[in-house]
């Protein structure tokens, strides 16, 4: 009996689950149990990049994305390797000149919104400019030359009783508040082309020298304009004693020699800021890397050197590589690539590969935090500029009827856009006559850039045994992963 009834009961499931399984193979629109799907293998992550060629044809324009694989060509290879660490980066970006600050700030309400998101915002077609170098005073690229204690012939104001930012405060200032609400972890270096002409030995605002009596004033000075622009919102990470030191030139301008800044930073500057509790940097030199005994000089000061970071340079004159030999004898001290500008008689091709494999990839190889390009605006005209001013620097804009943006533009987007502020250079090599340099951002994506000065170049870029092929035109190209 017992056996019946599970025989019956096996034959009742049986129909059942017949009829249910006819009616779901007879309903198209429904399949409860598809058959397993198997994803197709990739060879590995996606490598986004972008590419500006010599000939303006493309300008930081996106290329179809790579993947990594086993290349099987005959190519050679740029090795990036992130377990090679070297130094952290601060930024990369321009001057905010005097003059540039007026052309922006006289943009309309949206047109400058949008050209300030367009620098200093992380969006999807923004630049990411993450440092800033600023004027203390008047550079030779504002409209006219200022300091914030002028007096009349004669006079001194040794307490600083007349000190005050006024001149700034109409577009500098008003500029750099917009910026910091886009990027308010913006790095921002502070520089003076020349003190109050009443401090100096020619009592004017082109060259000559600062009077040892007025180098606790002048100390004072820089304290007060950092405190200033603190109570305006504007923090300075660091300044340099002098711009171009060796220079008298423009106009403003001021000499400084080396044991003349040594003496001005350990006697008066560094004492000035520890007595004020400011963290502001103190970085030497600011000047070309024809002469690294200047910042070596300071630093072989060891009472100097206990106040200084580290030491700026330009490269109107010189080799790059004078970077490295000041880090190789100080490397517990930062170096810095604040300046160079582009010619208006400079030709896109031409200054796109040498600044790249100078400013961009040569300072980082040789150890600087911040690489720099000089004005990021001037007008039509090259202007403004003082009279003595430079006449012919070509900012990254020109602001006239419109915003164009030029070849400096370009040469720093490609490291800004894609190197934050706290990424770390890591090791690469190879790749031939290829210039190159790699990083490794904070949220772990590895950046390089590769320069390619010669005619369309093939190579593989392989990193962890896997490989990506691409071809580099004449220009620049940046990759990330």
């Amino acid at each position: 009996m017992i056996k019946k009834r599970t025989f019956l009961l096996y034959l009742f499931c049986l129909i059942v689950c017949s009829y249910s399984c006819s009616k779901k193979s007879s309903d198209p629109g429904k399949n409860t149990n598809p058959p397993p799907v198997t994803p197709p293998t990739r060879p590995g992550p996606d490598v986004d990049y972008w590419v500006t060629n010599g000939n303006g044809s493309a300008l930081l324009a996106k290329q179809t994305a790579l993947k990594f694989g086993t290349p099987n060509n005959a190519y050679g290879f740029i090795d990036v390797d992130s377990t090679q660490r070297y130094q952290t980066i601060d930024g990369f970006g321009f001057t905010l000149t005097g003059g540039s600050a007026s052309l922006i700030n006289h943009l309309g309400t949206t047109e400058r919104a949008n050209l300030l998101a367009e620098l200093f915002s992380n969006n999807t077609n923004a630049i990411g400019v993450s440092y800033l170098r600023i004027s203390i005073g008047a550079s030779d690229l504002d409209a006219s030359v200022f300091s914030y204690d002028d007096m009349p012939a004669g006079q001194t104001d040794v307490n600083l009783t007349n000190f005050n930012l006024a001149p700034d405060l109409v577009n500098l200032v008003p500029v750099l508040k917009e910026i910091l609400l886009i990027n308010p972890a913006i790095k921002i270096l502070a520089t003076p082309w020349s003190p109050p002409a009443w401090m100096k030995d020619n009592g004017n605002s082109k060259g000559g020298g600062l009077l040892p009596q007025y180098y606790d004033a002048y100390s004072k000075y820089f304290v007060k304009y950092i405190q200033q622009m603190q109570g305006n919102g504007i923090v300075i990470d660091a300044i340099t004693p002098q711009n171009e030191p060796l220079n008298e030139d423009n106009n403003p301008s001021m000499g400084m020699s080396a044991t003349e800044e040594a003496t001005f930073i350990k006697n008066n500057l560094g004492p000035a800021f520890n007595t004020a509790a400011l963290t502001t940097k103190i970085i030497a030199y600011d000047h070309n890397c024809d002469h690294p005994d200047y910042p070596l000089t300071v630093l072989n000061d060891p009472a100097a050197k206990s106040y200084v970071n580290g030491s700026a340079f330009h490269l109107y004159a010189g080799d790059i590589n004078a970077l490295s030999t000041v880090h190789n004898a100080f490397p517990d001290k930062a170096v810095y690539f604040t300046e160079q500008f582009t010619s208006s008689t400079g030709s896109f091709d031409g200054d796109l590969k040498w600044h790249l494999r100078n400013v961009i990839i040569g300072s980082m190889r040789n150890w600087s935090q911040v690489a720099l390009e000089w004005n990021l605006a001037n007008d039509g005209s090259y202007g403004p500029h003082t009279p003595g001013g430079c006449t012919e620097c070509k900012g990254a804009l020109t602001i006239n009827n419109g915003v164009f943006r030029n070849v400096a533009y370009f040469i720093i987007a490609h490291a800004s856009k894609f190197v934050p502020n706290g990424s770390v250079r890591i090791g690469s090599t190879g790749g031939g006559s290829l210039q190159h340099v790699a990083f490794i951002t904070p949220a772990g994506k590895k950046v390089l850039i590769v320069l390619n000065e010669g005619s369309s170049a093939s190579i593989n870029i392989r990193f962890n045994n896997k490989s990506i092929t691409t071809t580099i035109p004449s220009g620049v190209a940046t990759y990330v992963w």
